[in-house]
C-alpha cells in the first residue's frame, strides 16, 4: 500500500471508514512485551501512512487551546492470535496488494541493538521466523476477512 493510495475520512464512524487498521498480537506474551510489539509495530505504520494520523494533517485543540497531536482517524483494533495463526496471518496479508504489512519478529525483542537484530534477522529463514505482532492496514473488508475470527486482545 503505497502513502497515495489512502483516503482520508475523518468524517465517518470508525466502523464505516474505508480503511481498516488491526494489530495482532501473540496471545501468550507477557503484557508489558505485548504492548512492546503494538507500540512498535504502531510507529511503524504511522511512519508507512503518516495520513492516518490526525486526517489531513490536522491536530485536536481542546477548549483552553492547548493541542493533541492528530490520532488515527480509522482507530486501530488490538486483536490476539496464536503463534501459528500470526504467521499464516503474515503470509497471507503479504501476499495481497493493497494490504500494508508491518511485522515484529521475535529477535526485534531479544535484541537490545538494532544492528544485531538486523543480523539476527538475516541469519533467519522466513519460515523459521516467530512473530511477536503483525499490524494490517488496508480496505475494510479485505482486512476484516483476515481477520475476521479473532478476538481482541485481553
Amino acid at each position: 500500500m503505497t502513502r497515495h493510495a489512502v483516503t482520508v475520512r475523518t468524517d465517518l464512524s470508525t466502523r464505516r471508514a474505508p480503511l481498516k487498521w488491526v494489530i495482532v498480537v501473540d496471545q501468550d506474551l507477557p503484557a508489558g512485551r505485548a504492548v512492546n510489539a503494538a507500540a512498535c509495530t504502531a510507529a511503524a505504520v504511522g511512519r508507512a501512512l503518516p495520513d492516518l494520523l490526525g486526517g489531513d494533517g490536522r491536530d485536536g485543540r481542546d477548549g483552553s487551546g492547548h493541542v493533541h497531536p492528530g490520532l488515527p482517524w480509522a482507530g486501530c483494533s488490538v486483536l490476539a492470535a496464536d503463534t501459528a495463526t500470526l504467521h499464516a496471518l503474515r503470509e497471507k496479508a503479504a501476499a495481497k496488494e493493497d494490504v500494508l504489512v508491518v511485522d515484529m519478529p521475535e529477535p526485534a525483542q531479544t535484541s537490545r541493538i538494532y544492528d544485531e537484530y538486523l543480523d539476527l534477522l538475516a541469519g533467519t529463514k522466513h519460515e523459521d521466523l516467530t512473530y511477536h505482532a503483525v499490524a494490517l492496514v488496508g480496505p475494510r473488508n479485505r482486512i476484516g476477512k483476515l481477520v475476521g475470527k479473532l478476538f481482541l486482545l485481553r
